[in-house]
C-alpha cells in the first residue's frame, strides 16, 4: 500500500507518493483546482487507481499557537470530502512551516525562483508525507 501526501493550497494541490513499504516520500506532481475543490476528486481517483493508494496524508495547517484557523477548517472539510468520495483513511499531519522548509531546501540547492514556484507545493507535500511516515511507527 502506498500513501498519497497532499498539500492543499488555494489554487494548487501538491502531491507526494510513498514507496510501497510506506517508508520514503517522493515529490510527485501538482494539480491545479477550482476553489470548491470538487474538480480534484476525478483527478485524485485516477491517481489512486494508477498508484495503488491505500491512504491519504493531508497537511493540516494550524496557527502557531496550535489553534485551528480558516485554512485548517478548509482542510477539515476537504478531509471529509476525500473520505466520502474514496472511503480511504485520511490522516492529518501538522504542516506548520512546511512551505518555509521546502523553500529553504530549494534555495539551498540553488533552485531558481521560477523553478521553485513550480515545485514548492510538491516539495511541501513531500515534507508532510515524510513527517507522517517517520512518526507512524
Amino acid at each position: 500500500m502506498r500513501y498519497l501526501g497532499l498539500d492543499l493550497g488555494t489554487k494548487t494541490l501538491g502531491l507526494a507518493l510513498s514507496d510501497s513499504l510506506g517508508m520514503i516520500a517522493t515529490g510527485y506532481k501538482i494539480l491545479k483546482h477550482e476553489e470548491d475543490y470538487d474538480s480534484l476528486i476525478p483527478k485524485l481517483k485516477e491517481e489512486i487507481e494508477k498508484n495503488d493508494i491505500g491512504a491519504f496524508v493531508l497537511g493540516f495547517p494550524k496557527n502557531m499557537n496550535n489553534t485551528i484557523g480558516e485554512r485548517g477548517e478548509v482542510s477539515l472539510a476537504f478531509q471529509k470530502k476525500l473520505e466520502d468520495a474514496f472511503h480511504l483513511p485520511v490522516y492529518l499531519q501538522d504542516e506548520r512551516l512546511t512551505t518555509k522548509q521546502a523553500e529553504s531546501l530549494l534555495i539551498a540547492n540553488d533552485t531558481s525562483r521560477k523553478k521553485r514556484k513550480k515545485v514548492i507545493d510538491s516539495m511541501a507535500a513531500t515534507i508532510i508525507l515524510q513527517s507522517y511516515l517517520d512518526r507512524k511507527d
